[in-house]
């Protein structure tokens, strides 16, 4: 393995108070980040994300420890060199006057430019390069205040790439957009640090595509030490389930999503396979049924019996009660039936799910 762009050492984060110790956010921090992979900050709120991914990018000292970027230490770098060498992207939207995409991603520039802030043809060819890797080209020439949140990342991420970093920060990326949009954000990302072989770095609420896409994920649960390992092993070992614990709430790791937990309907017995059974699962479960796969003896049973061509309307269910089975060709009418048969009892089902 190559050697780290940036790595801690026993690094503190928090902050200083004037005639008070100083507020420790988290402690004994020991990361590091290698070129081409994309990481994940998780943890719920309050844990620390925002502070940390600030002072790894040199906007706030640490309380502890150092910052190494390059081999060399984070607070000895001056702006222009910390910025040749580390971009940012944060949440908070940034008011563009009348600049066009092109004018905004060039501003990326700044780091090589002399006092003028002439572009040089190297400049120019680097900010085209950004534009066209983020999948910008038709948004170069729009006005900023134009443009649609997702629009407007794909270019706060090309004014970061047009840096040239080896290292880029975003806090939040992906917050305030649609579901194709978050997913079409993340696999840019993606793909800029394979061939770029940049560092990736991001904080996200989006659990599932981080799972989904991160090569490894930093987790900070709140008031306790930070994680690193790979999506599967966190939740292997139960570091991601016990990162988010909370009252009422729990991490499913057969699902990777969260769950609540609710009153229980009752016992259902589920005989079926293919996305007809699963989304039968996922309705009973919404409605707070404990689902088993097979049949295990509840004193209800459902059998999924799903034509060829299933998603075509085809599908049925029959509900084989103790005294009768019906047969149903909706899923609304099968789950009425259920809770007519089976009404709520005073218990405690596995939950519902979250995400």
């Amino acid at each position: 393995m190559s050697a780290p762009i940036l790595h801690t050492e026993n690094l503190s984060i928090g902050y200083p108070m004037r005639k008070e110790p100083p507020v420790v956010v988290a402690e004994s921090i020991a990361v590091a980040l290698q070129p081409g992979e994309l990481v994940c900050l998780l943890g719920p709120n309050g844990a620390g994300k925002s502070t940390l991914m600030r002072t790894l990018a040199g906007m706030q000292p640490p309380l502890n420890g150092r910052i190494r970027l390059n081999q060399q230490d984070l607070t000895s770098l001056t702006a222009r060199e910390l910025a040749r060498q580390l971009s940012v992207v944060l949440t908070e939207s940034i008011n563009a006057g009348m600049l066009t995409g092109w004018d905004l991603v060039s501003l990326g520039r700044h780091p090589y430019t002399n006092w003028a802030g002439k572009l040089t043809a190297a400049d120019e060819t680097a900010v085209n390069r950004a534009i066209t890797a983020v999948g910008a080209t038709q948004l170069a020439q729009r006005h900023v205040h134009t443009l649609s949140d997702g629009e407007r990342q794909k270019i706060m991420i090309a004014r970061a790439l047009a840096q040239e970093p080896a290292i880029m920060l975003l806090d939040e990326p992906t917050a305030f957009l649609d579901l194709p949009r978050r997913v079409e954000i993340m696999h840019i990302l993606r793909q800029l640090a394979r061939q770029s072989q940049c560092a990736v770095l991001l904080s996200t609420h989006d659990l599932d595509l981080a799972l989904r896409n991160a090569d490894k994920i930093w987790l900070l649960p709140k008031g306790g030490r930070l994680q690193v390992g790979t999506p599967e092993e966190l939740v292997l070992n139960g570091s991601f389930e016990a990162a988010f614990r909370a009252d009422g709430v729990q991490f499913d790791p057969h699902t990777g999503s969260f769950k609540m937990a609710v009153q229980s309907a009752g016992q259902v017995d589920l005989v079926g396979d293919g996305l007809s059974a699963l989304w039968t699962r996922r309705a009973l479960e919404r409605v707070g049924y404990a689902v088993h796969e097979g049949a295990n003896g509840s004193a209800l049973r459902i059998q999924v019996v799903a034509e060829e061509g299933e998603g075509n309307g085809r599908t049925q269910w029959q509900l084989v009660k103790p005294q009768q089975t019906t047969t149903h060709r909706s899923l609304a009418e099968l789950v009425s039936d259920i809770q007519r048969t089976n009404p709520p009892q005073d218990a405690t089902s596995p939950g519902v799910g979250l995400s």
